[in-house]
C-alpha cells in the first residue's frame, strides 16, 4: 500500500497545557514553503534555502503581528519520521500561543493533520511496518515499565524480525513447489512431502512460540487485573494504599467507608496489576453502599484474579463462608490479613474455605506478607520473569488472531500431507498461512483496518 497523499499536514504534537515547550508539526511536500510563510528568521534567511537537519531562531508571524519567538527544524525527506519534508516549529508551551502559531500555518496552505496522520504516513510510506506503528500508540499509552520496554521491542522491529523470517520461509517452500510443478524435469518432489511436514511443523513452532506469549503480553499491556474482595473493614483499602504507595483509599474503623471501586495501576515485584479496592462485602439496607456491593461482585466477575480478604483478628463469620464458596472456579488467593493482631481465627479454618486456592498471611498495616503475595501471582500468571531483551510478547489481539489463522492453515496443509493430496493442494492454505502473517505487519491490508488502527492515535503523532 502507497502514499497517495499530496497535501500538507499539520498539528500540534505536545499536550495543550502550560509547559516549556510545545510543537507544531508539518509534513509534505509543501511543508517547507508552508514555514517560509509564516517564519521570519533572524538574518533574514529563508528555510527553503536551508540544509537539512538543521535548527533555525526566529519568529511566527502572521497579519503583520508577531505570534511567539521560536526555534524551527529543518528536515528533508527521506531521512525523516514520515519520509517527507518535515517542518517542526518549537514555540512556548501553552495552549494559546500553540493555537495560534497552528492557526497560522493553516492558514498558510496547510491541512489539519487527521489523529495518527504522521505515523499513518510513516507505514505508508515504507519507514516502518504495522506493528510498529501500533507500538507507537502502545508507547504513548503504557501505563508502566513493563508495558513501555515491551512497545519499544516492537517499536525496534522485534515483531516484524520473526513474522518476516516465518514469512520467508513459507514462500520458499511454495515457491519450490510450484517451480516443480511447472518444470518437473528439473526439480523433483520425491519423497518432499515428508520433508516438507518437518519444516512446516518447524514453522507451526515458531507460531505457536509467538501465541504462547500472548497471556503473558496482554498482562505486561493492560496489567493483571485484580479485585481486592472482603467484608467490611477487613483492610482492603489499607491494602491497595501499601501496593501503590500512596493514599489513595480512605481508611477508618467505620463499616461501608468505601462505595465505589476505586482502581489504581500498581506495580507488585515487577508485575503490573490493575488493581481494584471495591466495597465490604454484606448485607445492607443503605441503597449507595448496596450500589457499591452490586458494583464489586460485577468487578469480580470479569477479573482475572481476585484477592479475597479476611481478618485474621476476629473469628469467620458466615457470611465469609458464603462470599468464599461462590468463588469457587476462580483465580483465588485467600489473604489473611492482620496477623499482627492476636488471632481470632487459624490458617487451617481459612484455608478449608476454599482449599484449591492459594493462601499468604500478611500484615497490610505494616507492610509484612507482600513478596510472599508476589510469588504466588507470578506462579498463576507467569511463566517467570518478564524479560524484554531478546524475548518477544504478543500484545495485541489482532496480532493473535492473525497467528492463530496461519496455525490453522498450516495445519490444513499438514492434513493434506497426511492424506496424500497432491503438492499443489499444498500450496493454497501455506500462501493462506503467508497471507495471515502478512497482515500483522500490514501486507494485504485493507484501507478500512488501516483507517481504524490509526483513528485511535491522538493528533499531533
Amino acid at each position: 500500500m502507497k502514499n497517495t497523499y499530496q497535501d500538507t499536514i499539520a498539528a500540534i504534537s505536545t499536550a495543550l497545557a502550560p509547559s516549556g515547550i510545545g510543537i507544531v508539526r508539518i509534513s509534505g511536500n509543501e511543508a517547507v514553503s508552508v514555514a517560509d510563510r509564516v517564519f521570519r528568521a533572524k538574518g533574514g534567511r529563508l528555510l527553503s534555502e536551508a540544509e537539512s537537519h538543521t535548527l533555525h531562531y526566529g519568529h511566527i508571524e502572521a497579519g503583520g503581528k508577531i505570534l511567539d519567538e521560536v526555534l524551527v527544524s529543518v528536515l528533508r525527506a527521506p531521512r525523516t519520521y514520515t519520509r517527507e519534508d518535515i517542518v517542526e516549529i518549537n514555540c512556548h508551551g501553552g495552549s494559546l500561543v500553540l493555537r495560534r502559531v497552528l492557526e497560522a500555518v493553516l492558514d498558510a496552505g496547510a491541512r489539519l493533520a487527521e489523529p495518527g496522520e504522521f505515523t499513518k504516513r510513516a507505514f505508508l510510506n515504507g519507514r516502518i511496518d504495522l506493528t510498529q506503528a501500533e507500538a507507537v500508540m502502545d508507547l504513548i499509552g503504557s501505563e508502566n515499565k513493563s508495558a513501555a520496554d515491551s512497545a519499544l521491542s516492537h517499536l525496534g522491529g522485534a515483531v516484524k524480525k520473526q513474522i518476516t523470517a516465518l514469512r520467508e520461509k513459507l514462500l520458499y517452500e511454495t515457491a519450490y513447489i510450484e517451480a516443480a510443478l511447472d518444470d518437473p524435469e528439473h526439480y523433483d518432489l520425491t519423497g518432499y512431502a515428508a520433508e516438507l511436514q518437518t519444516k512446516l511443523q518447524d514453522i507451526q513452532k515458531g507460531i505457536q512460540k509467538l501465541l504462547d506469549t500472548a497471556e503473558e503480553g496482554r498482562i505486561i499491556k493492560e496489567g493483571i487485573a485484580t479485585v481486592i474482595l472482603g467484608s467490611p473493614n477487613v483492610g482492603k483499602s489499607t491494602l491497595l494504599n501499601l501496593l501503590s504507595g500512596e493514599e489513595r483509599a480512605i481508611v477508618t474503623d467505620i463499616a461501608g467507608t468505601t462505595r465505589d471501586v476505586l482502581e489504581e495501576q500498581v506495580m507488585l515485584e515487577g508485575m503490573p496489576l490493575r488493581l481494584m479496592d471495591t466495597a465490604g462485602l454484606r448485607e445492607t439496607g443503605d441503597r449507595i453502599e448496596q450500589i457499591g456491593v452490586e458494583k464489586a461482585k460485577a468487578c469480580a466477575e470479569k477479573a482475572d484474579l481476585i484477592l479475597y480478604l479476611l481478618d485474621g483478628s476476629r473469628p469467620l463469620a458466615e457470611e465469609d463462608r458464603q462470599h468464599a464458596a461462590a468463588l469457587a472456579g476462580r483465580k483465588v488467593i485467600l489473604i489473611r490479613n492482620k496477623n499482627d493482631l492476636d488471632p481470632g481465627t487459624t490458617d487451617q479454618e481459612i484455608r478449608r474455605l476454599l482449599p484449591s486456592a492459594p493462601f499468604v498471611s500478611i500484615s497490610a498495616s505494616e507492610g509484612r506478607g507482600l513478596e510472599e503475595l508476589a510469588e504466588i501471582i507470578r506462579d498463576l500468571f507467569l511463566q517467570g520473569e518478564i524479560q524484554h531483551i531478546g524475548e518477544v510478547y504478543i500484545t495485541n489481539i489482532r496480532h493473535r488472531e492473525a497467528l492463530s489463522d496461519a496455525f490453522e492453515s498450516l495445519q490444513f496443509t499438514l492434513q493434506a500431507i497426511q492424506s496424500g493430496m497432491p503438492e499443489d493442494i499444498y500450496t493454497v492454505d501455506m500462501m493462506d498461512a503467508y497471507a495471515s502473517l502478512g497482515r500483522i505487519i500490514g501486507e494485504d491490508v485493507d484501507e478500512d483496518l488501516i483507517d481504524e488502527i490509526f483513528s485511535q492515535f491522538c493528533m499531533g503523532k
